[in-house]
């Protein structure tokens, strides 16, 4: 962490100040209060740290990407979500790395899971370009902060996620397909992807289909076809709620998908125990561990395929492991404990836990992935994630800055000011 920035925000900081940039959120992705909580405070990295974690990312990338690991994983797409005609990577890439003290007492960054999912690239954006404009008033500051890697300013940023997303086709030819998205808690969001791309949020049940082509509504009842789809379905959610679709995945359809459907399961808690990697930690599918290690307190157990935290046991004993049985033991993970570092100080000098999210992008026709953007998860509690903070400040969902090399406007100001 970067202690004099630490320092100039703490001292600085007031509720109002909280207030204001929940405030700038809600006017500029129009909602009216966010269904999860947002951090008080962005996380500043200083330059070694932030480094560190964009090495860790690229080789954990390098090494996911092999024609061995991507084969071998193949094997955790069920067979009713064989989704025909796969792209050789993905067109989205999420790793969350815990920031943990290591054995020099340095901050460093501990891998804790990755997914080839869409995450929250709109709102990230923004909420990247609130801070950076409130941060510039603060006396002693940098006049700008990013979130953002590779080089990108919040113009080339927007541009990239516009060639992943949209790409050739007309805006309204492409949607963000989920179920029911005015509901889901990441809607804030999905008002990000319609004022950056022009991309409209459709629930499945709403889509009609005439052969190998989709339809969807647009304002006012008329439908239109579906070019491509941003997926922001999550398969266990769909599975928990039996939603009636008029296509199956394993279809033929006339669209693209981005991400395509079956890296939902390729890329994902399934792919840790491949990895060998210093920042990840030692992780086994729970069928191939014969002998479960007796000190089972230094480990937890998750399920595979399951998002915000659902099912996984922290606090781990011998009961909790022979409780699962011997048939589902293929769908979990044992996996070495992380120690986050309470390494973020509050104003009231209390230790606050970091989760850094690395997020990369594919252009449609692009081989590499790009090291895009990044999201911060802040915690108090055993677990990362808004269940698991309930009643407590200085939690939730937030950003990690460093100064711009620019004596500019906060990034994206030009975009974000746009009526």
């Amino acid at each position: 962490m970067d202690p004099q920035l630490r320092a100039l925000f703490n001292r600085n900081y007031t509720d109002a100040l909280a207030a204001r940039m929940q405030a700038l959120m809600d006017e500029r992705l129009a909602t009216q209060r966010f269904a999860f909580r947002l951090a008080e405070t962005p996380v500043f990295l200083t330059p070694a740290l932030r480094d560190r974690c964009v090495r860790t990312a690229r080789e954990i990338l390098e090494q996911i990407s092999t024609p061995e690991v991507i084969g071998a994983c193949q094997a955790a797409i069920p067979e009713r979500y064989r989704t025909p005609r796969p792209d050789p990577l993905p067109h989205f890439l999420a790793i969350d790395l815990a920031l943990v003290r290591g054995a020099s007492g340095e901050i460093e960054p501990r891998l804790i899971e990755l997914q080839g999912f869409s995450s929250l690239y709109g709102m990230t954006f923004v909420q990247s370009c609130v801070w950076s404009e409130i941060l510039a008033e603060m006396p002693g500051m940098p006049p700008a902060f990013t979130a953002l890697f590779s080089g990108l300013d919040g113009d080339s940023y927007l541009d990239l996620l516009r060639r992943t997303v949209v790409a050739d086709a007309a805006p309204e030819e492409v949607i963000l397909l989920d179920l029911d998205p005015e509901t889901q808690k990441t809607v804030p969001d999905f008002r990000a992807a319609a004022r950056f791309l022009g991309v409209r949020s459709v629930c499945v049940s709403e889509l009609r289909r005439e052969g190998r082509r989709l339809f969807a509504p647009v304002p006012g009842g008329r439908m239109v076809p579906v070019r491509r789809i941003l997926h922001r379905v999550v398969f266990d959610e769909l599975e928990r709620r039996k939603v009636a679709m008029c296509f199956d995945y394993r279809d033929d359809l006339d669209v693209v998908w981005a991400a395509h459907p079956i890296w939902y399961w390729v890329w994902s808690k399934y792919t840790l125990p491949f990895l060998r990697h210093p920042a990840a930690p030692r992780t086994w599918r729970l069928s191939e561990v014969e002998r479960p290690p007796e000190d089972l307190d230094r480990y937890i157990l998750k399920p595979i395929f399951s998002f915000a935290g659902r099912g996984v046991i922290v606090d781990l004993d011998r009961a909790a492991l022979d409780a699962i049985p011997a048939a589902e033991r293929a769908d979990y993970l044992l996996q070495e404990k992380v120690e986050y570092a309470p390494a973020l100080v509050a104003p009231d000098g209390a230790g606050v836990k970091a989760e850094i999210r690395m997020m990369f992008l594919r252009a449609e026709g692009a081989y590499d992935m790009t090291l895009a953007i990044n999201l911060a998860r802040l915690s108090r509690g055993k677990m990362h994630g808004v269940d698991h903070n309930v009643g407590l400040k200085w939690v939730g969902s937030s950003v990690a800055l460093w100064p711009a090399e620019t004596d500019g406007p906060a990034v994206g100001d030009r975009e974000l000011r746009r009526p």
